[in-house]
């Protein structure tokens, strides 16, 4: 954006880039320096009548006043009496006194001071002097097309007239209307050239002359394009050399100092003066703006005019790349209001460019520009490029136009490879496309057309990916012969009837896709209508043949499409009209399609330099074959990212460009393509990196300075930073002081003050002083502040504390912000105990005091603001003495967040565990810095935490976070416009990422199911365990009584990714297999080990589990019972005994025995029918026996027994149970099987199973469980069994005493199963053995669960651990418990044990840990076994009781194989089960190829006794 206001010396803005002005202003004021430090005009006259005036006069006593001497008697006697109050009277007379007395004194001192410039300055009018120079003309080094002025100040009696020259020659201003501006104000004398160019380059002259002399003083000004300046500036001791290589062609200055680029001095030309009285100052300019195809958009410029007249409103113009515009239905004007308005509703590429409005005033006019982007409208087709634009029409005849236009920029879609062209007739809304195929270059005759028909034309390019959105169509076209009329109004034309023959048959434009032939109509022609014929032949031939016969050609333009390649042909024409036709014309030259020229050569070197805070100056060199340059397309990326976007997107034509619209501080790169008719051309190489920052300034000046403390001979001041640092630090300030009453300047400070406060020493108590403050950076110093207002130098000594300073604001929001402010530099009589902030909005003076309480930190977080207003603040300490004076009221700052504002975020790193805080600025510049403040007290060097900023983002990681680090964190990003955030640690919150970083650091493979174990077929016990998710790259081993196992004879060792199984088969079980099972597993970081202690009655269960498995498969393996014996009775009474084979063959033998001996049925028994029966008719008791069926063939042999014997029934008494689960009445007997008939009843009815009553059995018992009991479930139970012949009763009376006692049981073992499984228990993570080398650093750590949190216990040998340096010892979050040796050493050999416990129960285990000696072999490790849990309570035996022994019949019975065994919830004390570690969890088995059910494990063995 550029602004260029006429008169422009108004404006208080500062150039982008200012080296010749740097070096030239130091110059200047080292100079001005010099001089005033030379300079001594006494004041000993001021001063002494000052003192007089300021001297009390002595006091005498009236003579009504004096007393005799018995009245002086009286009047001591009174005085003592009252002596007291009138010493209060007084002490207060004195106060008020000395106030008025300085109020006096500061009055006569200011009009004493006033007189005295009064009388200097009417007697230096009244002496004769000759003109003299006091500011001489400086030199100038300019660029093209931006303004300069030459400016000086001269003194002189009589005043001097100054005249300029211009190499000797005058300036006059109407000799160039608007380049030249002479004025002449208050003593400065200067001139203003408004555009320079090169020829401007000379020496300019100021002569001023009076009556006493004249006085001449020279400058030199250079206008350039690239130069290299070196600049030097010397401010006081301080020195430096810059070198800055300035690339920037020119520059305007903005607005309030902020520069924008006037885009490469596209601002137009001033065409003609226009007289107006009207003076215009410009307030609100339009920015750079951005817009979309197919939106709107307004350009608005705000301004004061003089006198506002509301029907002369001022001359305005507006121009789009130096062209003027004018009003129409794309073009939107008005003026009036004060604003001038240029309105775009129809926004498409064409309307892309430089705008410029320029207002013509009293003193020439008044000019601002700036940049309007306009980017594609989303694609019709994703991947379609956009659409072509600046469509014109070119040569119109009567039936043919040349359309051409320009090409779109393709960044990320795929090459253009054609154009439709379209046309559409004036007065239709109906599109035609001109040409079936693709055009490859941007311009296509039209022919055609109809004589006198109007007609817009569209494009529309193709890539493949689609078609693009059409193009704004052109301006309205007539095909009309500019000629005509002229043939029209000729005299002789009339006379003529057959025409001439045309002349001059030309190629005018030959391309390889068409041929435009061009001639000169006949001549005379006639007034009859005229067309012509066309024909070709190969040159040389002779061969004429027509080529348009279809048409009638009434243009001397014909495009030719159909012609081959290589060939070169002729061509001749023929006039015709209604009389004849004419002869042919001469032939044409020999005419061939030849090649296209194709796009330009790539450009050049891309050099980016920095510009504003959100744009870049790119500039390139032209490319070596320009081939009819139409423009240029500048591409950007951010750096590390791959998707480049487009800068523009209509061709441009200069090669600088700015690129507006970029993020700060982010870093780009920028690529440039040259664009012809036949497309865009190769890419340029990319440039070096850019970051975003504003182009190097001095920075401006600093302000509101105020005084902190003042003792009689110092005063304490301090200011507030410049508002622009000029896109370097702010690294220096200097102060100047002088006494009210001259106006000399002297320095303060020669060193650079870094601070922004300063203490002034060997002032002179009671003088008022003024200050004023210059800012310095890498550029140079920049303009000094405004003087402060004047202080008297008087010692401060009121009790109450002086005034805060440094107001400053951060986390500046909707709703809230948060104020800050340094302590006051004078505490008074006590220290600062708070301070009182108040607030008041913008443009009121009623403050509200915003804390009841003093706050006694420095900052204040104000909240319930409203959005979007302005507010202002201040801030008065308190002391014990009382409340002092207020500090100075800060800017307004008003409530409203930065674009893409964000907050601090607390968070874990996923590879390192290390919790951090982070931000990402929203806005960011090279010289911004990230400070983080904890309870807004800045961090600085910690080693609680590390601050490590990359890019946009900073983060601050703790070290080893504890409640220690608790609090509220700031970040304020330096340079910027307010850039802040905070962030509130809480304990929760920090606890939470302390679980996760500890789960970071010690990853554990997380297990679906622990260490299991199941019986497979041919009684192979498989060992297996199921993770969560498991990598390729997983390791494990599996270890068996402390010695490791590998896959090999006897067992295999497999893991399924997919399933997360890990798995080892042990094939065959024996007794030598009793032990302890453990699985170690490391997966990347995460480890993990699961153990499985397979001893005593659970190794019993399972070896006998696995011997039956491996039985019944043998038994399998030759013919064998289906079904074991089992009877029926049949319709007519007879008896059955049947049973059903398998594996049998012919050969296989059935024999049937009673008491051993063998029965021969009438009919043999059929094996391979699957069923063999024996019937018994008219069974009775002579029937009762023990009877066996027997087969056997050379496979094998296969037996079952059934008992009829009759010798009485099996089953037990019902005997009483208790479980957690509730009350279980049980029968025992020598086997039982679902298919029994079996009733259970309750009060003589009849029980069902439910939820409630739950029916089961096992192959020892029967059992009925009454679930949650109640006091319904009181009463007489009973159990009928029967066996298909007899019915056996038992029964039970659950009532009285007995139902209390088994409550109570219940209860009992309901709160006993709720502590098992919320006692404490350590879930895993520790080693059973650790064997580790002296001096390295041991870490025992595991994961503890319990409900409640557990107590942790470490022991070493028994005695307790207590954490010191050597041993720490913490448990974090409630989960994670570690005991960490530093450097561990033999002594730290021992037994280690964890107890983990609360109020429920707990776990002990212990570890083994071994230290070495280095350069010793490694000890043998050996595992140890983890003990067991200890729980709370332990269940006892029923109190019921229960048969010692099952009773069971002289000869076992078989029982049916197909019986369903469900395990129930505990076994009575009679015949105790073993207690099995194994999970019920069914196993997630691998695929396999056999797949074999497993019993149930507790299951009795089917398989009978053989004998």
């Amino acid at each position: 954006m550029a602004s260029n206001v006429i008169p422009w010396y108004k404006k208080k803005a500062v150039s982008q880039v200012k080296t010749d002005y740097a070096y030239h202003h130091s110059k200047h004021v080292v100079k001005q320096q010099t001089e005033r430090k030379s300079s001594s005009r006494s004041v000993h006259q001021v001063q002494s009548q000052a003192t007089e005036a300021m001297a009390e006069p002595a006091y005498t006593i009236p003579p009504s006043r004096q007393r005799a001497a018995t009245e002086t008697e009286e009047y001591q006697r009174v005085t003592t009496n009252v002596g007291k109050g009138l010493a209060v009277i007084q002490e207060e007379l004195h106060r008020m006194r000395m106030a008025t007395k300085a109020q006096v004194e500061s009055i006569a001192i200011q009009k004493e001071v006033k007189n005295m410039m009064k009388k200097r300055g009417d007697l230096l009018e009244e002496i004769p002097k000759m003109p003299d120079f006091l500011v001489a003309l400086r030199p100038h080094t300019v660029w093209e097309k931006t303004p300069v002025k030459l400016f000086c100040t001269v003194e002189g009696n009589p005043r001097p007239i100054v005249k300029w020259y211009k190499g000797g020659v005058p300036v006059d201003p109407l000799s160039a209307p608007g380049k030249y501006k002479i004025e002449s104000k208050y003593g400065v004398h200067s001139l203003i050239i408004s555009r320079c160019v090169v020829s401007d380059t000379a020496e300019y002259s100021a002569v001023a002359t009076n009556q006493h002399g004249t006085a001449t003083s020279k400058a030199m000004v250079i206008v350039k394009s690239t130069f290299l300046v070196v600049f030097l500036f010397h401010k006081r001791t301080m020195h430096k050399a810059v070198v800055v290589k300035i690339i920037t062609l020119c520059f305007l200055t903005g607005p309030a100092g902020a520069g924008e680029s006037c885009q490469l001095g596209l601002v137009p030309h001033l065409t003609e003066i226009h007289p107006s009285k009207l003076e215009v100052s410009l307030l609100d300019r339009f920015p750079v703006s951005f817009g979309v195809e197919g939106s709107s958009i307004k350009l608005v410029c705000t301004m004061v005019v003089v006198p506002d007249l509301p029907n002369v409103p001022p001359l305005t113009q507006w121009y789009r790349d130096d062209k003027l515009l004018k009003p129409s239905k794309l073009v939107e004007m008005s003026v009036g209001g004060g604003a001038a308005s240029l309105t775009l509703p129809q926004l498409a590429k064409d309307d892309e460019g430089l705008y410029t409005l320029r207002i013509f005033t009293k003193d020439g006019t008044a000019e601002h520009s700036a940049y309007l982007f306009v980017s594609d409208a989303p694609a019709s087709v994703k991947g379609a490029p956009g659409a072509p634009m600046s469509v014109k029409a070119y040569d119109v005849n009567s039936d043919y136009v040349l359309v051409a236009w320009k090409p779109p920029n393709t960044v990320n879609e795929a090459p253009i490879t054609g154009y439709f062209v379209d046309r559409c007739e004036a007065g239709t809304d109906t599109w035609v496309q001109c040409n079936t195929a693709p055009v490859k270059i941007c311009k296509y005759p039209v022919d055609g057309l109809g004589v006198g028909h109007s007609y817009y034309f569209r494009v529309r390019a193709v890539n493949s990916a689609g078609i693009s959105r059409p193009s704004r169509k052109s301006d309205k076209v007539t095909a009309l012969d500019a000629a005509e009329n002229e043939r029209l109004q000729g005299t002789d034309e009339g006379y003529v009837t057959i025409p001439g023959e045309p002349t001059d048959v030309h190629a005018s434009e030959i391309v390889k896709a068409y041929v435009v032939l061009s001639w000169k109509p006949p001549s005379p022609r006639g007034r009859a209508p005229l067309w012509y014929i066309v024909e070709k032949c190969l040159a040389g031939t002779g061969a004429w043949q027509r080529i348009n016969t279809a048409v009638k050609l009434h243009s001397p333009r014909y495009p030719v499409f159909d012609l081959q390649d290589g060939q070169k042909y002729q061509f001749r024409v023929y006039s015709v009209n209604m009389y004849g036709s004419s002869e042919a014309s001469a032939p044409s030259e020999p005419i061939q399609k030849i090649d296209e020229e194709g796009v330009p050569s790539a450009p050049g070197l891309v050099v980016a330099t920095r510009n504003t805070k959100s744009s870049v100056f790119v500039q390139w060199e032209a490319p070596k074959h320009l081939k009819n340059l139409m423009g240029y397309y500048i591409d950007g990326r951010v750096v590390g990212d791959k998707e480049w976007f487009p800068c523009n997107h209509k061709p441009f034509r200069h090669n600088r460009f700015v690129v507006h619209g970029l993020i700060p501080g982010e870093s780009y790169v920028f690529r440039v393509q040259a664009v012809n008719i036949f497309g865009l051309s190769e890419e340029s190489q990319e440039s070096s990196p850019i970051a975003v920052e504003p182009a190097l300034a001095t920075p401006s000046a600093p302000y509101g300075i105020t005084m902190l403390s003042c003792d009689g001979s110092s005063m304490t001041v301090a200011w507030k930073s410049p508002k622009h640092c000029g896109g370097s630090k702010v690294n220096a300030y200097y102060i100047d002081k002088r006494d009210a009453d001259t106006l000399v300047w002297k320095e303060v400070n020669l060193a650079a003050v870094t601070e922004r406060i300063c203490t002034v020493d060997n002032l002179t108590e009671g003088s008022f002083y003024e200050f004023r403050i210059q800012a310095g950076n890498l550029a140079g110093v920049g303009v000094p502040s405004a003087p402060s207002a004047p202080m008297k130098c008087e010692p401060w000594t009121m009790e109450q504390p002086g005034p805060a300073y440094d107001l400053g604001f951060s986390e500046v929001r909707g709703d809230s912000l948060v104020i800050l402010w340094k302590a006051p530099v004078y505490t008074g009589a006590s220290a600062v105990s708070g301070y009182f902030v108040d607030m008041a909005k913008k443009g009121s003076s009623e403050f509200v005091t915003l804390n009841e309480e003093p706050v006694s930190h420095r900052y204040l977080q104000v909240t319930g603001l409203e959005e979007g207003h302005s507010y202002i603040f201040r801030v008065r300490a308190v002391n014990s003495n009382g409340v002092g004076k207020p500090s100075e009221v800060t800017e307004p700052v008003c409530a409203k967040a930065l674009p893409g504002t964000t907050e601090i975020v607390a968070g874990v790193d996923e590879e390192t565990g290390d919790v951090f805080l982070s931000f990402e600025a929203c806005e960011i510049c090279e010289t911004s810095k990230f400070v983080w403040s904890k309870n807004y007290k800045p961090i600085g060097d910690c080693p609680r935490a590390t601050v490590t900023a990359k890019g946009r983002t900073s983060r601050l990681t703790f070290s080893n976070p504890d409640k220690e680090d608790l609090g509220r964190y700031s970040l304020v990003v330096t340079d910027t416009e307010g850039v802040s955030s905070s962030h509130t640690l809480t304990e929760d919150a920090l606890n939470t990422m302390l679980e996760l970083s500890y789960a970071i650091r010690h990853p554990v493979v997380p297990l679906k199911h622990s260490l299991n174990y199941e019986i497979l077929e041919k009684g192979h016990v498989r060992f297996w365990l199921q993770a969560v998710k498991l990598s390729p790259s997983v390791s494990y081993r599996f270890i068996v009584n402390d010695k490791e196992v590998t896959s090999g004879e006897g067992q295999k060792i497999s893991h399924d990714v997919a399933s997360g199984v890990i798995q080892m088969t042990v094939d065959h079980f024996t007794r030598a297999n009793e032990g302890t099972y453990t699985v170690q597993i490391n997966d990347g970081k995460a480890k993990t080990q699961s153990s499985l202690v397979l001893v005593g009655d659970a190794f019993k269960a399972a070896l006998k589990e696995a011997e039956f498995q491996r039985k019944e498969h043998i038994r399998k393996q030759g013919p064998h019972f289906s079904e074991y014996l089992h009877f029926t009775v049949s319709e007519d009474c007879t008896v059955m005994l049947t049973c059903k084979v398998a594996n049998v063959k012919k050969d296989t033998t059935f024999h049937w025995y009673k008491e051993d001996d063998e029965i021969v049925p009438e009919t043999p028994p059929n094996v391979m029918s699957g069923a063999c029966a024996l019937p018994l008719p008219l069974f009775s008791r002579k029937d009762h026996g023990v009877y066996k069926a027997v087969l056997s063939d050379d496979k094998g042999k296969d037996t079952s027994v059934f008992d009829i014997s009759g010798q009485g029934a099996s089953a037990s008494e019902l005997v009483l149970q208790c479980t957690p689960e509730g009350i279980r009445l049980q029968c025992y007997m020598n086997y039982y099987t679902e298919e029994m008939k079996t009733v259970w009843k309750h009060k003589e009815s009849k029980i069902s199973s439910s939820e409630k009553m739950r029916i089961g059995g096992t192959a020892e018992m029967a059992w009925m469980q009454i679930c949650d009991p109640s006091d319904k479930e009181k009463g007489h139970y009973a159990i009928e069994i029967s066996d298909g012949v007899t019915t056996h009763t038992r029964t039970f009376d659950l009532s009285g005493q007995a139902y209390t006692d088994a409550y109570e049981e219940y209860l009992r073992l309901k709160a006993a199963a709720f502590a098992e499984k919320n006692r404490g228990r350590v879930v895993g993570g520790l080693p059973d053995v650790v064997t580790i080398m002296e001096e390295k650093s041991l870490s025992l750590t595991c994961t503890v669960w319990g409900e409640p949190t557990p107590e942790v216990t470490w022991f070493k040998n028994e005695q307790e651990v207590a954490s010191n340096e050597h041993t720490r010892v913490t448990f974090d979050g409630g989960k994670f418990a570690s005991m960490v040796i530093n450097k561990v050493t033999p002594d730290d050999s021992g037994k280690y044990s964890i107890n983990v416990r609360n109020k429920y129960g707990g776990e002990f285990v212990e570890i083994t840990v071994s230290v070495y000696r280095h350069g010793e072999p490694i000890p043998e490790p050996k595992l140890g076994q983890p003990k067991t849990a200890t729980p709370a309570a332990q269940p006892v035996p029923p109190k019921s009781p229960a048969p010692s022994k099952t009773p069971t019949p002289s000869k076992p019975q078989t029982p049916a194989q197909s019986m369903k065994s469900p395990t129930p919830a505990s076994t009575p004390a009679s015949t105790p089960a073993p207690k099995s570690p194994t999970p019920t969890p069914k196993s997630p088995t691998p695929p396999r190829s056999v797949k074999s059910p497993t019993p149930p494990r507790f299951m009795k063995s089917p398989t009978p006794p053989r004998k």
